[in-house]
This record gives C-alpha cells, structure tokens and sequence, in this order.
C-alpha cells in the first residue's frame, strides 16, 4: 500500500531542507562574524544568534529528528534516551529561532526610536548578556519535556523509542504546559514584533516629516544620509519579522484548530485534514530558519559581496 502523499512529501522536504539550511546558516554565521556587512556590532551579535539557532533547527531538529530518526528506526537514534535528547533540544532550539527574532526586533527599535536608551543598550556586551540569559530561560522552559515522553518498547532490558506521555498530557499541567508552549508561546511573540514594529513606523513618519519641514538647510545631506541608513534598517527588519510572522501563523492557528501537537508520534488517520494542516506547518515553520539568509542576500548588498568571497575562497 502507497504512503499518504503527506508523508511522501516529508521524505523528500526534510533531507533537502536539511541540506541547504546547514550550509546556508553555518556560511551566514561566518560572514556577519567577520563584521564586514555594515551593519552595527550589536545588530551583528543579534543575527549571528538568530542565524545559530537556525543552524542548531536545521541539526537537531530537521536533521536529526525528522530525518535520521525517521529513516535510521533501529540504530543509535532509536533509543530512548537520545530520542527524548532529540526532543528537548527541537524544542528549545525552536524557541531560541522564535524569541531571538524577538530581540533582534527591540533591538532596531531601540537603535532607531530610542537616541538615551541606544547608548546603553545598544552595545555588544549587553547583547551578549542578553542572548545568553534568554537562552539559559529557554532551556529552563523545556524542562517538561523530559517527562512528557516514555519508552515506546523494552527489548533485552533495553528501553527503545519514544512516545507521548498520554498521562502526562491528559493531566492539568500538561494540559496548561502544551497549550503555553504551542499556543501562547508563538503568539505572544507575534504580538511584540508587531508591537515594535509600529513604534519604529510611527517614529520613521515623524521624523520624515520633521526632515521635511527643515529641508533646505545645511544639515540636509547629513540628514538624506541618516534617513537612508534607517530605510535600509526597516526593510531588513520588515523583511525577517514579517516573514517570520507568516511563516510561523500557519503552525499556530493549525494547533489552536486541531489541537495536534506531535505529528512524529501520530497515531491517528494520515490523510485527516487535521494532521495534513498541522504537518504542512511545521513545514513552514522549519522552512522559517532558511529565509534569513535570503532576505540577506537580498537585501544587504554588502552581504552579497563578502558572500561571492567566500564561495569563491571556497571552491578555490
């Protein structure tokens, strides 16, 4: 009997988006490293992070969780132990794409709308600390996962697999966990880049129009070159949170629909609406940690230089 077409398509998604994503993200991080793109050192800091948790998703969670587990069921993947490993770590590394995407996005606000504020924040050691603090939160956050899985057999005393917990989740708070960290958990950061968002709009205008009322003076070249440099931040900022948003809306408004959390350990119909829904999210959603370097490419013409360098260095 021929496999559901939803299951056919992750066969061939996952290994080619796990391929790409690895090279795309691991050559992103070495070129912001080198801090030759133009961009500021702590906005530098912030998409080296952002691009190291999209390069931890493409390892972990693609990778290993929905390749080498899938098609490597009895080897070193199939023990209990490395298969809840791999599930803590999806989980956080998920979160850290998710909430450094977050800072990255206070960050432009506060460079842009924010001059006293800018000079204190603003800097690589309050970045550094600030990504470092989020991510130790983040791993404190997915604890639960621990216990939300159990052995799927015992084979010569040998604990193999690993399935949902139906205790676990059937109870209050693994009910109220699943619910913060697939429902409340996207949303709330949706909420807050859309927040800043408006408040760098809302600023953008109103300095445009003060520039536009003292047109004419000696400042005025100063002032075209400052603009510039801020319509460049805005459409790189537009461009990764709006994508972003899009990309992750599908996952979300899928779980708040079905309520489908674990589509590995899917015990249900194949070819249900529900399960085809939840699965072609985390498609995008996965799919989310690859755009970046694109929109870079597209958008940074600096990047796409020290880009060409390296590719060429590389196959030199």
């Amino acid at each position: 009997m021929a496999q559901p077409v939803i299951l056919q398509m992750k066969i061939i998604y996952y290994p080619i988006l796990g391929a790409f994503g690895i090279v795309a993200n691991l050559m992103t991080i070495i070129i912001l490293s080198r801090r030759k793109c133009g961009l500021s050192e702590c906005t530098s800091a912030y998409m080296v992070a952002m691009a190291t948790a999209a390069l931890l998703v493409m390892i972990f969670s693609v990778t290993g969780y929905h390749v080498l587990s899938f098609h490597l069921m009895h080897s070193f993947f199939s023990y209990t132990g490395v298969c809840m490993l791999l599930n803590f770590v999806n989980a956080t590394c998920l979160l850290m794409a998710v909430w450094f995407t977050v800072l990255f996005t206070f960050d432009r606000y506060v460079a842009i709308c924010c001059d006293r504020l800018k000079t204190r924040y603003c800097r690589v050691r309050i970045a550094a600390a600030v990504i470092m603090i989020t991510t130790a939160l983040l791993f404190l956050e997915s604890i639960p996962f621990w216990f939300a899985y159990e052995p799927e057999q015992v084979i010569s005393h040998v604990q193999r697999g690993c399935r949902t917990k139906l205790n676990f989740f059937t109870s209050p708070l693994g009910v109220a966990f699943s619910w913060v960290h697939s429902s409340l958990v996207p949303w709330i950061p949706f909420f807050l880049i859309f927040l800043f968002n408006c408040l760098t709009i809302r600023h953008i205008l109103v300095a445009s129009r003060a520039r536009s009322s003292i047109r004419g003076g000696g400042s005025d070249c100063q002032r075209d070159r400052e603009i510039e440099s801020r319509r460049k931040s805005i459409i790189l900022l537009f461009t990764i949170s709006g994508s972003f948003i899009l990309l992750w809306m599908t996952s979300s408004v899928s779980f708040l629909s079905t309520g489908i959390t674990d589509t590995t350990h899917y015990r249900g119909d194949y070819t249900a609406p529900a399960y085809i829904a939840t699965e072609i999210g985390y498609m995008l959603m996965y799919f989310s940690s690859c755009t970046n370097v694109c929109i870079y490419v597209a958008t940074q013409s600096k990047f796409r230089q020290e880009l060409k360098r390296l590719v060429t260095f590389c196959a030199a």
